[in-house]
């Protein structure tokens, strides 16, 4: 039986992203299976290559901002309002502007999906469903934040390592100029971890009270490779991660001390530190906070000078320091695809993934309605089909209620600006 709990923040996933300064690193290693994922073609060596296709568990929707306080309309110096309250969850609110950013990432999200593989028809296809579900899935996070808090989890310690990789990834020297950083780019500092905060609450909710729940057993696994061995027809293959040290801007004393450093590092990964916790900390590529991992290659997808070399390398194996045009490189191929059917331990935990992810989407969306008909959730007037419709079990309301709606164990609030009860 595989543990299906080392998913938790591909859980999270199908629900909604959490944005980070200008990036979104994952909080997990690379998935245990590579060819879940299809990497980029390289023409040359990849000092920065764009990060690998997420497997079929990637978001399907736009990501979320975190519920505030219940706090009365904004309004400005004329009285008229600028910020409109548009659903209550509980005792927080969502806001129209909230929205927006969510339906604004949902583009930005699904332009980075289809990078370069969709039509444009296909393109606002995705951006517009996204779209379509973006309150729905801002509701469903509150939700899940609340329910974490009221299950007694704390996070603090996980936010603190969030922020932390973040401030590493940035390269940025302490946690007071990653916190400069944050409120240059127009954001708020405190608002900027409620939502990695809500985020892992939200993984561990999921994990806890839906992932604890779903068992695949090696009988199903096995019984879905003989029934679908075609789909497991691939050619002759590696899976790469690197450590990539830059020498852009550098001086030949500045690239003296690059090269000593990435001979160092082959030599601490030689005697048995581990790989992808030195390329968090030390490679300058854009996959550092990933391990290292860049993908699954094909013959031709790599420059020559590289392709001659890992397609002789076994599992596990690693490069001499490669020179570059771009810098230092050290290669470590995670796995080898001989051309064929690949046998059941090369795609074992693809299967997992597949059957884990088939299995999560429906159970989390019937315990999302659980925790809606647990909870107090309105909408305002023409924001119902956003919210997610008639299946979302949310109820439409006048902007200025005369009775509310009661929900079991739930007192009644504020809705709208109007006391009701």
């Amino acid at each position: 039986m595989v543990n299906m709990m080392k998913k938790t923040v591909l859980l999270a996933g199908l629900l909604f992203a959490l944005p980070l300064l200008a990036q979104n690193p994952p909080a997990n290693p690379p998935p245990d299976n590579p060819t879940a994922q299809k990497p980029p073609s390289l023409e040359a060596p990849p000092m920065a290559a764009p990060e690998p296709e997420q497997p079929a568990k990637k978001p399907a929707t736009p990501p979320a901002q975190a519920a505030k306080p219940a706090a009365k309309p904004v309004v400005n110096s004329e009285g008229k309002v600028v910020e409109e309250i548009i659903a209550r969850v509980n005792n927080e609110i969502i806001t129209s502007s909230e929205l927006e950013k969510a339906r604004a990432a949902a583009v930005e999200e699904a332009q980075q999906d289809c990078s370069g593989r969709c039509t444009p028809e296909q393109l606002q296809v995705a951006v517009e469903d996204r779209q379509k579900f973006a309150l729905r899935d801002l509701i469903d996070q509150s939700l899940l934040a609340q329910r974490g808090k009221d299950m007694g989890l704390n996070v603090e310690s996980d936010v603190v390592k969030q922020l932390d990789a973040i401030r590493i990834q940035n390269k940025l020297e302490s946690m007071e100029k990653l916190e400069a950083a944050v409120t240059k780019e127009g954001l708020n500092w405190d608002d900027f971890k409620n939502n990695i905060r809500n985020k892992i609450l939200t993984q561990q909710v999921i994990s806890r009270e839906v992932g604890s729940h779903i068992t695949i057993s090696h009988e199903e696994s096995m019984k879905y490779y003989e029934e679908h061995k075609n789909d497991f027809v691939k050619p002759e293959q590696v899976a790469l991660r690197a450590i990539e040290l830059s020498t852009a801007g550098k001086n030949d004393a500045e690239v003296a001390e690059q090269k000593k450093k990435a001979t160092d590092l082959l030599k601490r990964i030689q005697d048995g530190e581990d790989f992808a916790v030195l390329a968090k900390r030390f490679s300058d590529g854009t996959t550092a906070q990933q391990g290292g991992y860049l993908g699954v290659y094909k013959r031709g997808e790599l420059s020559k000078q590289l392709e001659d070399q890992v397609f002789t390398m076994k599992k596990n194996q690693l490069t001499d320091v490669i020179e570059t045009k771009q810098g230092f490189l050290i290669l470590q191929v995670l796995e080898r695809y001989e051309a064929g059917v690949q046998p059941y331990e090369k795609v074992e935990n693809e299967i997992m993934d597949h059957l884990y992810s088939e299995r999560m989407e429906p159970a989390l969306r019937e315990y999302l309605k659980t925790l809606r008909e647990q909870s107090y959730v309105v909408v305002k007037p023409g924001y119902q089909d956003m919210a997610g419709g008639g299946n979302s079990e949310i109820e439409e309301v006048s902007a200025t209620p005369e009775v509310t709606k009661e929900k079991k164990g739930h007192k009644k609030y504020l809705l709208f600006g109007k006391r009701t009860g």
